[in-house]
């Protein structure tokens, strides 16, 4: 934990001068926006100031990355996804309005319609918004694996896909300008005329097409046409985060891929779609959001050397056979490939086969369609990049490139410094959401009882509010682990496995039970069922091969489907004309689901593997990452909140909102007799040279000056100010009064839109806490019930397009 997360924690029982040093102000991401890890490697400095960034109340654009699954038995995900898509939308651009005590919400036609008399909007809706789609296929990372010509969909390399069908080769569904991504603009105003529809506007309409705007379209039906047109006939080595990687942070994605004359990986050129493509669809001051939809491990191969091999397929090659150090320890220094160098280890005889050569595995040790799980204990080598890769990508300011050399990261740069938007995003604007392959039982709040409830299960709060685990509160003591990131995930860094043994990839039948739910793991021969993954099964000995399965859930009537014949992505086939044991069958007439007898060809629930590399990324990364789980509790689409995705989709909003939703603070600050705090909040920009922090054009600022300067000077020694070109640091004004009528006291008590005080609009902040008497509950109505307090910004006293905010208070 670093000195900030640590002094964070700490309540402010008073206030003092601003000068006084060693101050820290910031809290979570959810309140501040402080940082959980900075972006940039932090440099020892003199000074005795401490900033930290606020999160922009004034934040108003965002960009969606839906970086989906295509490989084979993604088709039901997809079609599930489908049917939340409604709430996603809605959730983010027409979000609900709340009475002013916080108790009812309500919902209002759109976006652009006022909430009722005693209502207020969660958040302002978000009217402008790029909505992208990319799925895991990137080829056969030069192997001979997913070619093109199997399948165009083996090689989408990261680029947007709009595609009515997985067949398809081009884009065919319309997108904002052919740029392969959706915009919402609502306001018609991407030309640069508001609310005059022009064919360069972005989509007006929700779920219907009106007159709004001069497209036939609406965006709920573009977007839930795109993502099942993503398909499951893509590469079966899915490459989830490298995809993910290569369309947001890559600064050199390649062109071309082979092998050369020593039989290692060479890349070559650089894909000019990718980058296009990038610049059009990020902006440098949105909120970007990434939500994987995944059934499947990662396994991003690394693009170098002879990693290539973990994808070859082809007639009889096998990997070679690890040391034996491999199967206790695969941390040990001698747990190695038995064809690597064995200098420093003591001599292993089952490392050289009977043709004198490096020793491989046998066909049953090494399926090739179940390469990407424990492979340092399997084959003594990783051969996928490391999480660390995709964790640096979301957080900080410089990366790799080919070579080694540290260059601007495209997430937090400003790919045009010429254009007004002149901000460059920190991680507290950064959020990556994966609904991935674990139970939703481990990842769902738990009720009074102590049970998994996603309708009624309690929060950190103890208020019933259902739903899936925030990153707190996956952090807390559960099932008698530290926390249920110990039960879902374990710790990869020392090769110890989850707690739940649903959790534990294996090709052979495991044993144990459920730390929640006592849900015990059924054997092949036995009879019995369990809610998780009903039971295992006995993977055949020569196949393609396979992995246990971490949950299933039923088949919606009308996807049920045979597996007879060539069927693809069906996992009911018989195999060598035996019918197989897999839980995902229909049980042969006259059996029950609890007999473990062998079942039909007829597939009626689908499947999802541990997703352990893509919940390890979710953990680094704390209050940015969001876990949902790809097995839904239940497919009865009546407006149930628990249905489908439905809880995933509400855990991303409740994460997104609190950022949208204003500056919710998780402490209370103690006001002067003025009812002022010790807080200054500054205000930084590129003016291209034209600062002036008293133009009359933007009230409510000040110049930076006496004791206030360290804190302005702290501010411009920051990486992100260089990368940013700050030229231009204000005081946004904290406001006075007491009494009614007077600047502070009506931004605390006036919960409408336009503060006033004396007929003149009111510009600067003010600190509200109903707790103590300072100002209207209904201000911190959408605050969670721990945090009702907030920084309140008043007319042009809010950040100008493109600035960023920061924060120094004082106090014990």
């Amino acid at each position: 934990m670093t000195r900030i997360e640590r002094e964070s924690r700490r309540p402010w029982r008073g206030a003092v001068r601003f000068a006084m040093a060693g101050l820290l102000i910031a809290g979570t991401g959810s309140a501040f926006g402080c940082l959980s890890r900075p972006i940039a490697e932090n440099k020892p400095r003199s000074t005795s100031t401490i900033v930290e960034r606020l999160t922009q109340s004034s934040v108003d654009k965002i960009d969606l990355l839906l970086a989906i699954d295509n490989s084979g038995s993604m088709a039901d995900k997809q079609a599930i996804l489908a049917t939340a898509i409604p709430d996603l939308v809605q959730g983010l651009v027409n979000p609900r309005c709340i009475h002013k005590d916080g108790t009812m919400a309500t919902t209002v036609a759109s976006p652009n319609t006022p909430c009722p008399q005693d209502y207020k909007r969660e958040f302002e809706p978000v009217k402008d918004i790029h909505i992208g789609i990319i799925s895991s296929s990137l080829g056969g990372h030069g192997s001979g694996a997913c070619q093109g010509t199997t399948s165009a969909s083996n090689v989408d390399m990261a680029h947007l896909l709009a595609r009515r069908s997985e067949t398809s080769t081009t884009n065919d569904i319309p997108t904002y300008l052919n740029l392969g991504f959706l915009a919402w603009d609502p306001d018609q105003k991407l030309d640069g005329e508001p609310n005059q529809p022009d064919p360069n506007d972005g989509e007006a309409d929700i779920t219907a097409d009106s007159n709004a705007d001069l497209n036939d379209t609406s965006l709920v039906k573009q977007l839930t046409d795109m993502v099942k047109g993503t398909g499951q006939t893509g590469c079966g080595f899915e490459a989830q985060l490298e995809s993910v990687y290569r369309f947001l942070v890559d600064p050199e994605p390649y062109e071309t891929i082979g092998i050369d004359a020593d039989e290692n990986i060479v890349v070559t050129g650089e894909d000019a779609v990718v980058k296009k493509q990038r610049a059009d669809f990020m902006r440098p001051s949105s909120l970007l959001a990434i939500i994987m939809l995944t059934d499947e491990n990662d396994c991003s191969i690394r693009e170098e050397g002879k990693n290539y091999l973990v994808a070859e397929t082809g007639p009889g090659f096998r990997l070679w056979r690890p040391r034996a150090e491999c199967a206790t320890d695969p941390g040990n220094k001698c747990c190695r490939s038995c064809s690597q160098r064995q200098e420093g280890c003591p001599k292993d005889d089952a490392c050289t086969g009977p043709d004198g050569n490096a020793a491989r595995l046998t066909p049953a040790e090494d399926p090739v369609n179940s390469r990407c799980w424990d492979q340092k204990r399997r084959f003594g080598f990783d051969f996928l990049y490391p999480i660390d890769r995709y964790r640096r990508a979301f957080t900080e300011a410089q990366i790799p490139n080919r070579k080694g050399e540290l260059v601007p990261n495209p997430i937090f740069s400003d790919p045009n410094p010429d254009d007004l938007d002149s901000n460059v995003r920190d991680p507290g604007l950064v959020f990556f959401a994966g609904i991935v392959g674990v139970p939703w039982q481990d990842i769902a709040r738990q009720n009074a009882q102590g049970q998994p409830d996603l309708l009624n299960g309690l929060n950190q709060d103890g208020e019933p509010v259902g739903g899936f685990k925030n990153s707190d509160e996956l952090s807390a003591p559960v099932g008698g682990a530290a926390s249920a990131w110990e039960l879902i995930l374990g710790d990869p860094a020392k090769y110890q496995a989850p707690k739940d043994p649903f959790m534990v990839e294996s090709m052979k039948p495991r044993s144990g039970t459920n730390p929640i739910t006592n849900d015990t793991i059924v054997g092949p021969q036995e009879a019995g069922w369990n809610t998780i993954n009903g039971r295992e099964y006995t993977i055949p000995e020569g196949s393609t091969g396979d992995l246990q399965y971490a949950c299933i859930f039923d088949l919606p009537q009308d996807a049920v489907k045979t597996c007879d014949g060539q069927a693809q992505s069906c996992d009911c086939r018989a195999v060598g004309g035996q019918a197989t044991d897999n839980p995902l069958c229909r049980p042969e007439a006259g059996n029950d689901q609890e007999d473990p007898e062998p079942r039909s060809t007829t597939q009626i629930k689908a499947k999802a593997y541990p997703g352990l590399r893509e919940l390890q990324l979710i953990r680094e990364l704390g209050p940015q990452g969001i876990v949902g789980s790809v097995c839904p509790r239940q497919l009865n689409n009546d407006g149930a909140a628990d249905y489908g995705y439905r809880p995933a989709i509400g855990a991303i909003i409740d994460r997104l909102k609190t950022v949208l939703g204003g500056q919710c603070l998780p402490r209370t600050l103690t006001p002067h007799d003025n009812q002022q705090v010790s807080c200054l909040i500054l205000e930084a920009r590129n003016s291209q040279g034209q600062c002036n922090c008293a133009d009359e054009r933007m009230p409510g600022r000040l110049e930076v000056t006496g004791e206030h300067k360290p804190a302005k000077d702290e501010v411009l020694s920051l990486d992100i100010a260089k990368a940013s070109g700050w030229d231009c640091v204000c005081e946004i004004q904290q406001l006075e009064g007491m009494n009614e009528g007077e600047p502070a006291y009506e931004c605390r008590t006036n919960v409408g839109d336009n503060v006033e005080s004396g007929g003149q609009p009111v510009h600067g902040w003010c600190y509200v806490d109903p707790s103590i008497r300072l100002g209207d509950a209904a201000i911190v109505a959408d605050c969670p019930s721990t945090e009702q307090r907030k920084i309140r910004f008043t007319g042009k006293g809010e950040a100008q397009q493109g600035a960023t905010l920061f924060i120094t208070c004082s106090g014990e």
